[in-house]
């Protein structure tokens, strides 16, 4: 109907079209709209011919229509609309030429993406190329030229991969362009050529790179090298993995024409520079060894041209600011005369911006040339900060700041104990020029300009960040700068939160002494920022107060400065924006905290005003927006050493507080129960009984395994009662002890949670509360544990849960030093008794243990016999508690028992592997100076034991070997490399094994040396024992893992070896013969296992020391070993998608095969159970590297890559597995990296 009354109403009132185009437009919007082809035509006529229409407006609508309309017609509809749209594109008519081309445009936007497989969209683009191209190659009007190009990169961009066929002639067509008169067309011709380069084969991106070398080194007029060294930067931006392997050609041509006098020509050489360095870093901190040599030549020439102004004399500056021009002229030629020299014509400024811009990039890229940046780079960018325009000096701010990021100390575990001695260099050197940067800058503080000054704050507010304390010396000289851009009327408003948050930095990162010769200056406007109409203002302000409260008056150190007369500024202002209720939720926040300071460290200058704002503080209290602030500001006031009198709110605000601890907010629990404790620790004597049972009341539901912080911090809220009021612990006795038994006995229970119960239950025992008593707490814990059908009730306990029960019986003993003679008869009693449990036994040697290590137990005659025989009872647990016991009671009497020991150890082999646990015991819990008198005797009984074949003993003997030598390191470090050149392979596997033991993730005495000599023990790698190469790799994935300082300078002598572990070796596989069948044997694989492990693990630690390419190649090997190793470089691929997106882009195709195979395997019909699944398991992760794929930015773009997910798509089995891969990750949060040490 619609398009009847349309057709109708064609010659007659446009107004009616308009609104019947609207109705249809609003139709073919709807999913529910079904055409039939009779329709379908119609509809398709009509609105072709409606883009014909002389109103404009119903032209706009019925193009809009053509967007919807794509979805519901069929395709040859389709192709009459896109031959209609092309042929009109070429039409004199203007009007008719632009509708024509957004029509195309939006016919584009709405085609079905590639990857869905739909073949209507191949068709249709292959269509509008072929017209595209031709009207692109006639050059007869400007303008169609122009819509065709935009239209073929519109093209490109979203569907570059489906007109594979076509990207020969596309490029054909291209390049001429590129020589065209009218600048626009060659720009637009530059972007199309963009959008090729992403996803066109490797021989067309060679011609076009060549085609391109050729033009610049013709350089036919300045004009067209121009556009081709625009041509090269635009592909880089697009392509850069792909042009690496070209740079050792084009660089040095571009270099060249940055001599050429030719501004212009000179900018977009650094813009193709800038480029390079951007595109081609393969890893977040680091470019590629294609652009490596090139990189000081680049930056030369950035240096030179920063300062390039050759039309003003800064020397004259001061004198005449009036007479700035003075041109130079160096080519007369060139020049026109003085007189006709007008400002306008210089555009040095660009040279000197893009130079600015490549020099950021290269900061930003190479943090191994820090120290190269602070000699030459720093000195000149700070003599640049004078720069006269004004866009310049933002990015040569932009790239100082840059610099000071990367000096920024790295906040990691991993380079936690690398950060001492290397990244000091670049913050000493950075230190001596601080002068020279406030020299430079502080007069700009006070420019009219206000995006001078904004990048001024930038850039002082990153310096005290990198370098706390540096501008102690020049507070004078920036105070006035920092209240004129508080104060100015002309200041924006964000001008004002800048100068705020550089002033909160720099308060933070300074002593208060600095600041009090300033204070006068510096709260009058900080004061009135708090006043601000606008919010964010405020919000600062008030956080800057904050700051100013702790300066004026520190709490932690005597200072001399007079607070008093301050407090009247400070007070008021706070105040008033504490009590508005209609304020925004920060500034309400921010209020509060203000005020908590202002009473934490000025309370006592209040007077009269103080009993009134803590009842706001009590009204706060009550809302629950404002809540949970006013409890952190409640815990600060309370831990005032001022004493601040809060009991005239503690009666109202106590049960609020109890109450918080039923609510469901999780940090509202705990930071309440700091509070509580704070207030029970400072408080006591105002507090009334019935309001600590108030809490009480609460505490049992927070004990609970399912959050241990909780529980933890619940914990020690209770040991603080149990001191401070012991009375009120009688009341305690059920509910919240029985949580507490339950938590001991949970598999969960371990460090902070473990020591709050110990520290609970010892303070519990000196309140002497009749119900609790020492032996009522130590029958409560042991009871699972002896209850009478010990068999299943001990099932019920985890192991971990014994070791828990165990230290708890040793602090209550530790408390009540009266009854340890007698438990540790009964323990003994126990083990002697043959009727006990195998639990019973265990706990009683984990109690003996715990108790011995801090106990002289030698009193105990039996000890040793009871131990020893131990060691050969039936149950494994029963023997390795035992020997548990035994280290750990000799840790507490060294001269006893050590000696002992050595003795048994000697001359009892059958128990040597248990004797030797117990060693490692006293090892690893003895102080040093303790072990000293036995080292030599220790050190020659575990040589005597290196060589032992069995691997499990010769594991404990190079721990115990590792832990030793960390006593005294000097001396034993060496002993140990000597015996590096021992015959036996068994022995040389025991020492290498002892210097993983040695490496730990915390700073050590040992580093200094392990460093200087682990080199020799990494030469293992290459030992002809595979069991010994084994244990070396093991040893080098623990120091990549924990202390990657020691081996990142090694990494190029070690990479070879390790590289070689990864490859099969033939002679390694064997076949043996299992009845009627033959099975293959690899014995390499643990090697080459270990190998990978060890690759993996460098992913995260040294990175920056990798060459990517070569590591891709063993990654591709592993993709097609065996199944173990295909399922760890499933999970490297994945991890290397993140880290290096550009060299796996570049790498994909020979990557996607493996995977494809791996995805594609079917199981021979009658396999067993367990191959199946492991061939499941092997497709999962192999589809969890696919997915890992698919988030590289620009991967759609990759031909293979289109092609693989069209195949998993169409495979029903494939597609599947796929959505559930997606399904799981994203329920799961990021994917952090897999620990491999």
């Amino acid at each position: 109907h619609l398009c009847l009354y349309i057709s109708q109403s064609t010659f007659t009132i446009s107004s009616f079209r308009f609104m019947a185009t609207n109705d249809l437009m609003m139709e073919l919007q709807k999913d529910s709209i079904k055409l039939d082809e009779d329709s379908e035509k119609k509809v398709v006529k009509m609105l072709l011919k409606l883009l014909e229409d002389k109103n404009g407006e119903v032209q706009n609508l019925a193009v809009k229509c053509l967007g919807p309309l794509v979805g519901k017609v069929k395709e040859y509809q389709v192709e009459t609309i896109v031959d209609t749209l092309c042929t009109n594109m070429l039409s004199d008519k203007e009007q008719l030429r632009d509708i024509s081309s957004i029509g195309l445009k939006t016919v584009i936007s709405e085609l079905p993406p590639a990857s869905t497989g739909s073949a209507m969209t191949a068709n249709v683009c292959k269509k509008i190329t072929a017209q595209l191209t031709g009207a692109i190659g006639k050059q007869e009007d400007v303008s169609v030229q122009l819509e065709a190009l935009d239209i073929l990169s519109d093209m490109l961009s979203r569907l570059g991969g489906t007109l594979y066929s076509f990207h020969s002639s596309i490029l054909n067509c291209l390049l001429p362009q590129l020589t065209s008169p009218r600048l626009a067309v060659r720009k637009r011709a530059i972007i199309a050529l963009g959008h090729l380069v992403l996803t066109c084969s490797g021989n067309i991106f060679s011609e076009l790179t060549e085609h391109l070398l050729a033009e610049l080194k013709r350089n036919e007029s300045t004009s067209t090298t121009r556009t081709y060294i625009q041509c090269v930067a635009g592909i880089s931006r697009q392509a850069g993995h792909r042009i690496g392997e070209h740079l050792e050609k084009i660089i040095p041509l571009i270099v060249r024409y940055c001599n050429v006098e030719d501004d212009e020509l000179r900018e977009y050489c650094f813009q193709a520079f800038e480029s390079f360095v951007r595109r081609i870093f393969i890893c977040r901190d680091r470019c590629p060894k294609e652009i490596d040599p090139h990189i000081p030549n680049v930056m030369e020439l950035c240096l030179k041209y920063i300062t390039f102004d050759p039309n003003y004399n800064y020397d004259n500056e001061e004198e005449e600011e009036e007479e700035m021009m003075e041109t130079e002229n160096r080519e007369d030629e060139e020049q026109e005369s003085d007189d006709e020299y007008s400002d306008d014509d210089d555009i040095s400024w660009k040279v000197r911006r893009s130079a600015a811009k490549c020099l950021e990039a290269i900061v930003s890229s190479r943090h191994d040339l820090l120290q190269d940046f602070y000699k030459t780079l720093s000195p000149v960018l700070i003599s640049r900060f004078k720069e006269r325009e004004e866009n310049v000096r933002a990015d040569i701010f932009s790239a100082y700041i840059s610099l000071l990021k990367q000096t920024l100390p790295i906040q990691s575990w991993l380079h936690a104990s690398d950060a001492s001695g290397k990244d000091d260099v670049p913050r000493t050197m950075l230190q001596k020029q601080v002068p020279n940067i406030v020299k430079a800058l502080h007069k700009q503080l006070k420019e009219k300009s206000i995006k001078s000054r904004q990048g001024c704050f930038s850039l002082l507010t990153e310096l005290a960040n990198v370098l706390p304390g540096c501008l102690a010396d020049h507070i004078p000289a920036l105070v006035p700068g920092i209240v004129f851009s508080l104060a100015d009327k002309s200041s924006s408003s964000n001008m004002r939160i800048d100068t705020l948050s550089f002033l909160h930095v720099l308060l933070c990162n300074h002593q208060p002494e600095v600041f009090h010769p300033h204070i006068k200056s510096l709260l009058p406007p900080v004061v009135t920022c708090i006043g601000d109409p606008f919010y964010k203002i405020t919000s600062e302000a008030l956080l800057v107060t904050q700051q100013l409260v702790k300066v004026i008056r520190p709490l932690d150190k005597s200072c001399t400065f007079d607070a008093k007369p301050y407090v009247k500024d400070l007070f008021p202002g706070t105040l008033k924006r504490l009590k508005a209720a209609d304020i925004d939720q920060e500034v309400k926040e921010r209020a509060i905290s203000c005020m908590g300071q202002i009473i934490c460290n000025l309370g006592d200058h209040l007077s009269t005003d103080l009993q009134p704002t803590l009842k706001i503080f009590l009204e706060r209290l009550k809302n629950e927006i404002t809540r949970l602030t006013t409890v952190k500001v409640l815990t600060l006031i309370a831990s005032s050493p001022l004493k601040i009198n809060l009991r005239p709110i503690l009666g109202e605000g106590f049960p609020i507080l109890a109450s918080f601890l039923r609510k469901n907010q999780r940090a509202l629990k705990l930071s309440t129960l700091t509070a509580l404790d704070i207030l029970v620790k400072n408080y006591s004597d105002s507090l009334q009984p019935a309001m600590i049972e108030s809490v009480l009341t609460e505490l049992p539901a927070l004990i609970t395994e399912n959050d241990m912080h909780v529980s933890q911090v619940a914990i020690m809220f209770l040991t603080t009662l149990a001191k401070v009021y012991p009375s009120c612990i009688s009341k305690i006795s059920g509910s919240v002890l029985a949580e507490i038994f339950q938590l001991v006995h949970s598999p969960l229970l371990q460090g902070g949670a473990l020591n709050a119960i110990i520290d609970f239950f010892q303070a519990l025992v000196l309140t002497k509360t009749a119900t609790m008593g020492y032996s009522e707490l130590m029958k409560q814990l042991t009871a699972p544990i002896y209850s009478s059908g010990s068999a299943e009730a001990s099932v019920m306990l985890h192991k971990q849960a014994y070791y828990s029960v165990a230290k708890c019986v040793a602090a209550l003993s530790s408390a009540c030093p009266k009854e340890v003679p007698a438990i540790v008869n009964q323990f003994i009693q126990d083990v002697k008794n043959p009727k006990s449990s195998s639990a019973v036994k265990v706990l009683a040697f984990l109690s003996l243990a715990e108790m011995g290590r801090t106990m002289n137990l030698s009193a105990q005659r039996e000890l040793k016999t009871v131990i020893l025989e131990a060691f050969s009872s039936p149950s494994e647990e029963v023997k390795s508690a035992a020997s548990y016991a035994l280290g750990n009671i000799s840790v507490g009497n060294l001269k006893e028992y050590l000696p002992f020991m050595l003795k048994e150890i000697g001359s009892q082999p059958k128990r040597q592997y248990l004797l030797l646990h117990s060693l490692k015991e006293v090892i690893s819990s003895s102080p040093a100076n303790g072990l000293k008198p036995y080292v030599e005797d220790i050190w020659a009984l575990l040589f005597k034991h290196c060589e032992c074949t069995e691997e499990g003993t010769r594991n404990v003997v190079a721990e115990c070997l590792g832990k030793l030598t960390l006593v005294n390191p000097s001396e034993l470090l060496p002993r140990l490399k000597k015996q590096l050149s021992s015959g036996s392979p068994h022995a040389r596997s025991t020492v290498v094994t002892a210097i993983k033991f040695t490496i730990a993730d915390q700073p050590q005495p040992i580093d200094a040396l392990l460093k200087g000599c682990i080199g020799d023990f990494l030469k293992t790698l290459q030992d002809p024992d595979l069991n010994v190469r084994r244990v070396a790799l093991a040893m080098f994935n623990s120091a990549a893992h924990n202390k990657p300082s020691l081996i990142r300078d090694l990494l190029n002598a070690v990479l070879p070896s390790l590289y070689n572990e990864t490859n099969v070796r033939r002679e390694l596989i064997r076949e043996v013969e299992m009845g009627p069948f033959k099975h293959t044997v690899d014995d390499g694989l643990d090697v080459r296992k270990a190998a990978f492990e060890c690759m993996y693990t460098l992913l995260e630690s040294c990175l920056d020391r990798l060459d990517i390419y070569e590591y891709l190649n063993h990654v591709e090997d592993g993709l097609k070993d065996h199944y173990d190793i295909r399922m760890l470089t499933f999970i490297m691929l994945a991890r290397l998608s993140t880290l290096c997106p550009s060299a796996v882009l570049q790498r994909l195709e020979r990557l996607i095969e493996p995977l494809r195979a791996t995805c594609s395997t079917k199981v021979k019909a009658g396999s067993v159970k367990q191959e199946f699944e492991k061939q499941d398991e092997l497709k999962r992760s192999a589809m969890r590297a696919v997915a890992a794929l698919l988030t590289i930015p620009e991967v759609e773009k990759s031909p293979a890559m289109a092609e693989f997910s069209s195949q998993i798509r169409s495979n029903p089995e494939m597609a599947s597995l796929f959505e559930s891969i997606q399904k799981d990750s994203a329920s799961l949060p990021t994917p952090e990296s897999m620990d491999m040490s």
